[in-house]
C-alpha cells in the first residue's frame, strides 16, 4: 500500500510512520508544512528507509496536494495534521480555522478527485481516514463516557475547528461517496510530544527546577492514551474498519491532572533524583485556570475492542514510565526546542 500520512513531522504522525515502516511493508509519503510543531529530526532514524518520502507542504495549499496526489498514487490517506494545543487556540483561533477547516477541505477535495479518476482494485481499496479528538463532544460530569453516539459539544477554538472538520468528512463521505472513517482519540502522551503539552511541561520543568504549573485545583480528568496505542490502532481502523463509521480511541486509563503530576514526579523521583534529595512534588504549583476547561473526558473504547479487536497495551502505570523514560534519554531531542522559539512558557490566559 501507499500510504499519504499528514502532519507525519508532529508529535501522532511521526509515532505513526515509524510504526507503519517497522511493522509493515507499505510505502509512506509524509507531507507536513513543518510548523512550529513539526520535526524532521523525529524521523531521523528513517531517512535512508526506501520506503519513506517527505514532502514539506501545507494542506490548504491545493495545486500542492493535487500534484502530490498524481505522484504518488496513494491507495490509503491518514490525516493527522492539525494544530492541536487548546491554550494556542485561544490566544490565537485564526491557524486552527486555517489548517484544521480549510485545510481539512482542501485535502478531501484533492483526495475526491484522486478517488473519482480510480478503477477497479485500485478504487475499491482506497480510504481516506479522518484523525479527531474526544474534545469534540464537550465536558463529561463525573460519571459517564463518551461514545461514537455522543452529541458535540466543543468548547474551545481547537475543538469547534476539530468539530467542524469531522463534520467536513462525514460530509464528503454521504455527498460524494468518498470512502472515510473517523477516530476519535483521547489524550495522548508519550515520545516526541511537543513540549507545550501537559506531560512534558511537567517532566522538563521539574528537571530544570521550576515550579511546575497545575491549572485552577488540578481536578480536570482525562483519559489518557499511550500514542503507541493510538498508532497502531489508527493501522488497524483503516485496514479492518468499515468505510463510513466511526471508531473512539481510549487508553481506559482517566486521571486527575494532579494524580497524573504527582505520578510524573514519583517517576522522576525514582529515574532522576533531584540532587538536592528533595521530592519533585515539591514544585508542584497551582496556577489561574485555562478559560473554558473541560472538567472531564472518557472514552467508552467498546465497539473498537468488539469490531476490531484493539485494546491499549500500556497500562496506568507503564506508558508513563516509558514516557519518562525517554524525555531523560533524548535530552538533545527537546533541548533543540527549548533553544528555540519556544520556552516552555504559559499560553492561553484568555
Amino acid at each position: 500500500m501507499n500510504i499519504l500520512v499528514t502532519g507525519g513531522a508532529g508529535f501522532i504522525g511521526s509515532n505513526l510512520v515509524r510504526l507503519v515502516l517497522t511493522a509493515t511493508e507499505h510505502t509512506v509519503l509524509n507531507v507536513d508544512a513543518l510548523t512550529y510543531a513539526g520535526n524532521r529530526h523525529s524521523l531521523d532514524d528513517l531517512a535512508n528507509n526506501p520506503r519513506y518520502r517527505f514532502a514539506q507542504a501545507d494542506i490548504t495549499d491545493a495545486a500542492a496536494l493535487t500534484k502530490l496526489f498524481a505522484d504518488f498514487q496513494p491507495d490509503w490517506v491518514m490525516h493527522l495534521a492539525a494544530e492541536s494545543h487548546v491554550d494556542r487556540s485561544i490566544d490565537g483561533p485564526g491557524a486552527f480555522i486555517q489548517t484544521n477547516v480549510v485545510g481539512t477541505y482542501t485535502l478531501l477535495q484533492a483526495a475526491r478527485k484522486h478517488f473519482d479518476g480510480l478503477t477497479g482494485a485500485a478504487k475499491e481499496r482506497f480510504r481516506f481516514l479522518h484523525v479527531s479528538t474526544d474534545e469534540v463532544y464537550g465536558s463529561l460530569g463525573e460519571t459517564g463516557l463518551f461514545t461514537e453516539a455522543t452529541p458535540y459539544d466543543p468548547h474551545s477554538p481547537y475543538s469547534a475547528s476539530k468539530a467542524a472538520s469531522d463534520h467536513l468528512a462525514r460530509a464528503w463521505a454521504d455527498t460524494y461517496r468518498l470512502p472515510v472513517l473517523v477516530t476519535n482519540c483521547s489524550n495522548n502522551y508519550g515520545p516526541y510530544q511537543f513540549p507545550e503539552k501537559l506531560i512534558p511541561v511537567v517532566i522538563l520543568k521539574a528537571l530544570r527546577g521550576d515550579p511546575i504549573p497545575v491549572y485552577g485545583k488540578g481536578e480536570n480528568i482525562r483519559d489518557w492514551l499511550y500514542v503507541g496505542d493510538h498508532a497502531e490502532a489508527l493501522l488497524t481502523v483503516i485496514g479492518r474498519g468499515r468505510v463510513g463509521e466511526t471508531y473512539n480511541i481510549g487508553g481506559n486509563n482517566e486521571r486527575r491532572n494532579i494524580d497524573l503530576v504527582r505520578l510524573l514526579c514519583g517517576l522522576l523521583d525514582e529515574l532522576r533524583p533531584r540532587a538536592d534529595g528533595k521530592q519533585y512534588a515539591e514544585q508542584i504549583t497551582f496556577v489561574t485556570d485555562r478559560p473554558g476547561h473541560d472538567l472531564r473526558y472518557a472514552i467508552d473504547a467498546t465497539k473498537i475492542k468488539r469490531e476490531l479487536a484493539w485494546t491499549p497495551k500500556q497500562d496506568h502505570t507503564s506508558g508513563f514510565r516509558k514516557t519518562v523514560q525517554w524525555y531523560l534519554d533524548n535530552q538533545s531531542w527537546w533541548q533543540s526546542i527549548l533553544d528555540g522559539s519556544y520556552k516552555l512558557e504559559r499560553l492561553g490566559r484568555g
